[in-house]
């Protein structure tokens, strides 16, 4: 949030021509936030409980978890639906970036933030603390994985409209919520979100279709 509010302030300094903002220079704001992020989830690990990762060694579990991870990618590529009455954001696009070595980087700093960092930051917030919350505002006093139907609904919505394209965000919401609900496990959750993102983040890079990034 904090970012959201730098960067429509950096466009508010631009219009008023007291800065002057290229087309790469927000994109450049991206590997800000991704190590920004990824630095204080490792800070605060110790308080990360419910993320077990040894989770991931009943293969058969986390085959399905990633199984959904793919059905997610093709949900979103799948189901163009946009917010109306909102312009749809630009998205990142590496070829603004000048220079090979350049682009390359940033492009891998894109899919590891995509990949590895917004997957752990998103799980945690989405389906250990909000899912939880709806149920009860002391969160920790409810079982991970707890179901009622009306956490269910609101937490999938608000997903969705956290994203541009709301119908394919409610859905990916439902579908990680109900890998939550069958492996009781916010690792698996964090592997079938990796698995989408890294799905979408080849897609974009053959098609070059970056709205979606």
């Amino acid at each position: 949030m904090t970012f959201i509010v730098v960067e429509e302030c950096l466009h508010l300094i631009a219009q008023r021509q007291g800065l002057i903002l290229t087309a790469s220079t927000v994109q450049y704001l991206y590997a800000v936030k991704a190590c920004s992020v990824a630095w204080l989830l490792y800070l605060l690990r110790a308080h990360y409980t419910e993320l077990r990762f040894k989770d991931l060694l009943q293969l058969k579990v986390s085959a399905a978890a990633a199984a959904i991870g793919i059905v997610t990618f093709l949900v979103w590529i799948g189901l163009p639906a946009t917010l109306p009455f909102i312009p749809p954001p630009k998205g990142y696009d590496p070829t603004l970036f000048t220079g090979e070595s350049t682009r390359s980087l940033m492009i891998a700093v894109r899919v590891a933030g995509a990949v590895f960092v917004v997957p752990v930051m998103e799980e945690l917030f989405w389906r250990s603390f909000l899912l939880r919350y709806l149920v009860a505002p002391d969160f920790q006093s409810v079982p991970l994985g707890r179901f009622t139907w009306g956490s269910f609904v609101i937490s999938s919505v608000l997903f969705g409209l956290e994203h541009h394209l709301f119908l394919a965000g409610m859905l990916a919401g439902a579908l990680f919520n109900l890998v939550l609900y069958r492996t009781r496990s916010l690792a698996q959750c964090v592997l079938a979100h990796s698995v989408a993102n890294l799905a979408l983040a080849c897609w974009v890079l053959q098609t070059g279709d970056w709205r979606l990034w």
